[in-house]
């Protein structure tokens, strides 16, 4: 019955947590003790409902631990590398299968599948979910969170890829053959030029937004979405950079390339494709529209969506 106080509890609680290390993002809620406000018959459209989920999911990730990030993310590496593992073994088994390229990057959704539905800490997703909260509000202290979070997410996603790479090169997994298919399938990558690398990638950001964007209002298709989406890429021959460093990485033990082609011409115009895919062009154009959308007068209509909710709510428990 007595809701209200347990919800202003959590919101101090979050406060508290957030500013031990002075993690708090900076915001008109949290300087109100509020939530961000979900409620789709307050909101003034749809896509606001979408990008208020997000922000209060982003807000969440930008005031987690720091160690709490890192083991996430290299979960979300060692995850993403059955992605590689999956598509090497589809390879060797669909040699002259009619459609066996398709069915072969059937596999590379395999470890998306794992990151999101468990909830690891993937990069690209945070080029989204984290950057919300940040455009919301223009402040410093909010910028700093960010490339807080970029970093350690970065570093845990690569740390965990290199030790996926590394089992599957030192530990008796795999017989000759799928070392082979392994082998042909990263050097597939290193193909690329910088700016092949680089195009590929913006594309492979924008579609690993729109999964994101699609994602808190999918229900019991989520699944479906995550396949569909992360298939794409696949197909398409698209770079990211935690799918495809894990190929590199494997290159990289077996001594078939250096770690100087690790930066150059992967990481680098990869990590700037899928940053620019990501944020620069989906998250911007998505904040836009709902900055439109939360206008001062659209604002005004949802603080009073607000106060007609609470009067219901404060009704409802004089009754009870």
């Amino acid at each position: 019955m007595n809701q209200a106080p347990e919800k202003n509890k959590n919101v101090d609680e979050e406060k508290t947590h957030a500013h031990d290390g002075n993690r708090e993002v900076e915001s008109e809620e949290n300087t109100r003790g509020q939530e961000i406000e979900v409620n789709e018959k307050i909101l003034p459209s749809p896509a606001a409902v979408i990008h208020e989920a997000l922000r209060q999911e982003g807000q969440k990730e930008l005031q987690r631990d720091a160690m709490a990030l890192f083991w996430s993310a290299i979960a979300a590496g060692l995850s993403m590398g059955t992605s590689f593992m999956a598509i090497g073994m589809l390879h060797i088994n669909l040699v002259g299968v009619p459609g066996g390229f398709l069915l072969e990057s059937f596999g590379y959704t395999i470890g998306f599948v794992i990151v999101i539905m468990a909830r690891q800490q993937l990069f690209t997703e945070n080029t989204v979910t984290a950057v919300l909260p940040v455009m919301h509000k223009l402040v410093g202290h909010n910028f700093y969170l960010l490339f807080r979070l970029w970093s350690i997410v970065l570093m845990g996603n690569l740390m965990g890829t290199a030790l996926a790479a590394l089992a599957f090169t030192y530990m008796p997994v795999f017989d000759g053959e799928t070392r082979e298919a392994l082998l042909e399938i990263s050097m597939k990558v290193m193909k690329n030029s910088p700016t092949e690398m680089f195009a590929n990638a913006v594309v492979s950001g924008w579609i690993i937004a729109t999964m994101v964007w699609m994602l808190p209002h999918s229900g019991a298709a989520k699944i479906v979405v995550i396949i569909i989406m992360t298939w794409m890429i696949a197909f398409s021959n698209l770079t990211h950079i935690v799918a495809g460093a894990s190929e590199i990485f494997y290159l990289i033990f077996i001594g078939e390339i250096t770690w100087q082609n690790f930066i150059w011409p992967f990481a680098l115009p990869t990590l700037a494709g899928n940053i620019i895919g990501g944020t620069f062009i989906f998250a911007l154009m998505s904040h836009a529209q709902i900055r439109n959308d939360m206008s001062d007068n659209a604002r005004l209509e949802a603080e009073k969506g607000k106060k007609k909710t609470r009067q219901a709510e404060e009704e409802k428990e004089s009754d009870c």
